[in-house]
């Protein structure tokens, strides 16, 4: 059967925050079965346990955001994109700060961490769910509106597509996807940047956001062009970096799902409407397990690293 997985050992890295410009330390300690993901606040007496589900999930500016009782944990979607394509199902994410490390501005840093404290097996089956008719939401009605969807597929591969209208952007790949069962998440997906434009840096620093960006986590873009001295990593980063960011939302509805994830334009909010909108269909989802006489979609066989 395809067991459980989290680490073998404990791992800790120091970063800053993208959006508080705050030092943190982190912390990825091993798990019991059936525990999830399960954020915890050191900082704060006592310590807050926050556990990743889309029902948790308050802020989207710019980030997914945990909320409970007035207690934050942002921008998780990194590490929850880096735990979702090494296959770890359960983990304890201790943080002392509001927010995850932004590190390199992709999930690099976090699956070399994972790979770091090693993953081991544990004596309990993984739980699946498998998305069993269409579920869609849209932000705007019309052709260049935005909007997420599911569909039934007996494994896991995301299709994105994006529209900035800016020279960088429209040089590069416009509508990527990536099917896991071809490609392994480690080379196809997590060394894909966030980006963002000089333009909207005085805005968003204004409303709080993004006072630890910086050439060094970030691609960033004047009027015409990439201002990193390195370029780009691939010619996709721009619709790459999205599909990274959806496997860390969609990993915050609690296990691995099995199906197509088809969007354009999307973020953070529309992908958690998805989930919530999945969620409240009974009939749109099950829960399964692949015992040892049942096939398993081949996006879960791959080796985590490779």
């Amino acid at each position: 059967m395809l067991r459980q997985r989290t680490l073998k050992s404990s791992v800790r890295t120091v970063g800053i925050g993208l959006h508080t410009g705050a030092k943190v330390e982190l912390v990825l300690r091993p798990a019991a079965p059936n525990t999830g993901i399960v954020f915890r606040r050191t900082d704060v007496d006592p310590p807050v346990e926050i556990t990743a589900s889309a029902i948790a999930v308050g802020d989207t500016r710019m980030a997914s955001t945990l909320e409970r009782d007035g207690i934050r944990i942002s921008t998780v979607e990194h590490l929850m994109s880096a735990l979702a394509g090494l296959g770890v199902d359960n983990c304890a994410v201790d943080v002392d700060a509001a927010e995850i490390p932004i590190m390199d501005g992709s999930a690099a840093s976090f699956v070399f961490l994972i790979r770091s404290a090693g993953l081991q097996e544990q004596n309990a089956a993984r739980r699946f769910m498998r998305v069993l008719k269409p579920i869609e939401v849209r932000e705007a009605e019309g052709r260049g509106g935005a909007w997420a969807r599911l569909e039934p597929h007996f494994g896991f591969k995301l299709r994105f597509s994006i529209d900035f209208h800016h020279p960088a952007i429209d040089a590069t790949a416009q509508d990527v996807e990536v099917d896991l069962a071809r490609e392994p998440y480690v080379r196809a997906v997590a060394t894909a940047r966030t980006f963002g434009f000089v333009s909207e840096v005085e805005a968003l620093r204004a409303a709080g956001l993004i006072r630890g960006g910086s050439l060094q986590n970030a691609i960033v873009m004047d009027e015409y062009r990439v201002l990193n001295t390195e370029g780009l990593r691939s010619g996709d980063e721009f619709a790459k970096h999205k599909i990274l960011d959806a496997i860390g939302d969609l990993y915050l509805i609690g296990h691995p799902l099995i199906c197509a994830y088809r969007a354009h334009k999307s973020g953070h909010a529309l992908n958690n409407r998805l989930l919530r909108a999945l969620l409240a269909d009974a009939s749109a989802y099950e829960v399964v397990s692949f015992e040892q006489d049942a096939p398993a979609p081949e996006a879960f066989l791959r080796p985590a690293f490779a």
